[in-house]
Parts: C-alpha cells; sequence; structure tokens
C-alpha cells in the first residue's frame, strides 16, 4: 500500500491495483481559500476512482474534479450525484452510510460522519459520511466529523486518514480536532495514523497555516495510543505501509 498527501483531505491511496483519490481540492484557489503551496494535478498519474465525504466546498471542488478528467468512478454521498451528472461524468455512485460500492479488488464502504448536513447550491442537502476502504488493507477515511462512539465499529484498521484541524484560526464544531483526533485512535485501533486537513489553506489575505495543530495531534497520540505509527507527510510526499 502507498499513500500519498496532497494537501488538505486529498490522499492518493494506491491498494490492490487500484488507485483512489479521497476529496479532491487541487486548485490554488477555493472561494475565499488559498493553498499554501501549489500542486500539480499532473502528479497523480492514473486515477480510478475518487471518493467525496460531503458537500462543503474544501471537499466538494467540481473544478478539481474536472482537473482528474471524466474516467475515474466517483462516489458521492447520496444527494450529490446530480451535480456531477450535469456536468458530463458518466459513472457517479450515490451512497448512505452502510453502502458498499466494488472497485477492482477493493470495496468502499459509506461510514457515519458527525458533521452534519452539507448544502450546495443546486444540490439537495446530503449527509457527510467517512469511508472503509478494504482490501489486503484496511484504510479509514474519516473525512470531517468530529468524535463519536460508532467508531470503535470499523476496528481495526491498518491506517486511519484523521482530519485534525480546519482551514483557520477557528475550529466550528462538528471537527475533530488535535486532541479528539487522538482520542478517536482508542476507538479506530489503526497500526498507522495520518493527520489530515490541517496546514494547507488559508482564509485569503490571512497568514499561513502553521505546523501546531499536527503538532498537537502527535503530541496527544503519544500519550493517548502510544501503539499506533503517526505519519506526517510533506505536500506531495509518497509513502509506503507494509
Amino acid at each position: 500500500m502507498r499513500l500519498t498527501w496532497f494537501g488538505h483531505s486529498t490522499v492518493l491511496v494506491e491498494l490492490d491495483g487500484v488507485r483512489m483519490l479521497t476529496d479532491p481540492v487541487l486548485r490554488q484557489r477555493v472561494l475565499h481559500l488559498r493553498r499554501r503551496a501549489a500542486v500539480d494535478p499532473e502528479e497523480l498519474g492514473r486515477v480510478d476512482a475518487v471518493v467525496v465525504s460531503h458537500g462543503h466546498w474544501d471537499h466538494f471542488d467540481v473544478g478539481s474534479l474536472s482537473l482528474l478528467g471524466r474516467s475515474a468512478r466517483v462516489v458521492v454521498p447520496r444527494g450529490l450525484g446530480g451535480v456531477l451528472r450535469r456536468r458530463g461524468w458518466p459513472d457517479v455512485v450515490e451512497v448512505d452510510e452502510g453502502e458498499l460500492v466494488p472497485i477492482g479488488e477493493l470495496s468502499v464502504r459509506a461510514t457515519p460522519a458527525r458533521h452534519g448536513d452539507a448544502r450546495r447550491l443546486f444540490a439537495s442537502r446530503s449527509k457527510a459520511l467517512g469511508y472503509l476502504i478494504a482490501g489486503s488493507r484496511r484504510v479509514y477515511f474519516a473525512g470531517d466529523t468530529d468524535l463519536f462512539a460508532g467508531m470503535a465499529d470499523l476496528a481495526p484498521v491498518d491506517v486511519a486518514l484523521l482530519p485534525v484541524w480546519g482551514w483557520g484560526p477557528r475550529l466550528p464544531a462538528g471537527h475533530l480536532d488535535p486532541r479528539r483526533a487522538a482520542e478517536a485512535l482508542r476507538l479506530v485501533r489503526p497500526r498507522v495514523a495520518v493527520p489530515i486537513h490541517w496546514g494547507t489553506f488559508t482564509p485569503w489575505r490571512a497568514q499561513a497555516s502553521d505546523r501546531r495543530p499536527v503538532e498537537a495531534f502527535a503530541g496527544a497520540a503519544a500519550d493517548l495510543a502510544p501503539q499506533v505509527e503517526v505519519i506526517v507527510p510533506r505536500l506531495g510526499e509518497a509513502f509506503e505501509i507494509s
């Protein structure tokens, strides 16, 4: 298994011959948010499938999806599919909690998330979801969520991709902060944790994000779940999980 973090919640998961991308937001500007460092979409190479956790702009960016072409299968929460079908995506699968989607040798199961409903212009209200990607390894992509007891139902996993912050100086309700993300490790019981959703975007004219959230998460994880290996990749860095 090989993982590459492209910032925020965008991770390329390469497992059992499938290349799957989570919440692709690749553009330099998304509404009032700007990237701290640019990413070249061509660096991703072939993408077989995309999973989208919810309809908020920093997770479901149609402009970024367009940069990938339209050959990949796109899995979205129920209610968001029409946004893509109207723009010409031929292979869009809408899911609710608990539903399975086969992709090559993998199965992708939609899992609960505690982030509230998300509404987009010209789209119905849709739930926020996480995803359990299962093949020869199990990867939990939490999407955007707060802590909830049902995370224990997913355990154990090989890798947990956990949000640890947001994109601004304050963290609104419905998000994991560094401490609660570390508490989630005790429920999900991964071998490896990769913190996401930090340090990539800042509001326009704001100061660049710093590393304090991810350092706080690593410290809390060492206290609460010392058996879990925490990997903090650099932007665009690929690493393998043996």
